[in-house]
């Protein structure tokens, strides 16, 4: 019980700091927007294979966006010295891991919607007809991606260079899922059913479920060495 008080502490006290603040969703909004913006004039909507190129432009503008906020996980925390607070404590680290996870959730599930909605504008994709696909999928992916960039943004917390080694660090560790949506994204997209992606699928859902227990096993000894 305490664990999911301390869970639900973590990140309710992001999001009303955010709430508060709006420093981590409107530029994550604005960066993704003007990334689908410049890709729609990059290529054509036009020529008849938008299905193949839309989910890559789709994951590229949410990565890229979900960067800067991965990247101000931590800053509160930092700025104001709290990480020793947090580890006198007396509540179970992973607990602050998965409060993390949680807050972290909400701010690039909505960069995702917002960048799914944009890009089905500006790319005239008929997304309706495969909505339930697309999210499916989408939830698959969103998980293991903020599971990976909450342990990543918290192994760089208190470095110097960490706006330039998140990035350089958390791509590696993704690519394999990001690559398995957009090929997943790309079938549906052409009218495939779920069963036909299956195997992506299973991809997706074993990724999240590593790298989260990873993050749970590994957290306490991370904010430990940031202590």
């Amino acid at each position: 019980m305490v664990f999911f008080r301390t869970v639900f502490a973590i990140a309710g006290k992001d999001l009303r700091l955010e709430y508060r603040t709006r420093d981590v969703l409107p530029p994550m909004l604005v960066f993704s927007l003007l990334v689908i913006v410049v890709f729609n004039f990059a290529f054509d909507p036009g020529v008849g294979n938008t299905e193949s190129f839309a989910p890559g432009v789709l994951l590229v503008a949410f990565t890229f966006a979900g960067m800067l906020g991965l990247a101000r996980s931590f800053a509160a925390e930092r700025e104001l010295d709290a990480v020793r607070g947090l580890l006198l404590a007396p509540i179970d680290r992973s607990a602050v891991y998965v409060g993390k996870l949680l807050s972290n959730l909400v701010f690039l599930g909505v960069i995702l919607v917002v960048s799914l909605a944009a890009l089905g504008f500006f790319f005239g994709l008929d997304l309706i007809r495969n909505l339930h696909r697309v999210v499916f999928v989408l939830a698959l992916t969103l998980p293991g991606f903020v599971a990976a960039g909450t342990l990543h943004a918290a192994l760089t917390a208190n470095l110097r260079l960490r706006e330039i080694l998140l990035p350089i660090l958390l791509f590696p560790a993704t690519v394999a899922p990001l690559i398995a949506s957009v090929k997943a994204l790309q079938e549906i997209l052409r009218g495939e059913t779920l069963s036909a992606v299956s195997d992506w699928l299973r991809l997706l859902a074993a990724y999240d479920i590593i790298i989260i227990v990873v993050g749970i096993l590994t957290f306490e000894f991370i904010l430990e060495e940031q202590g």
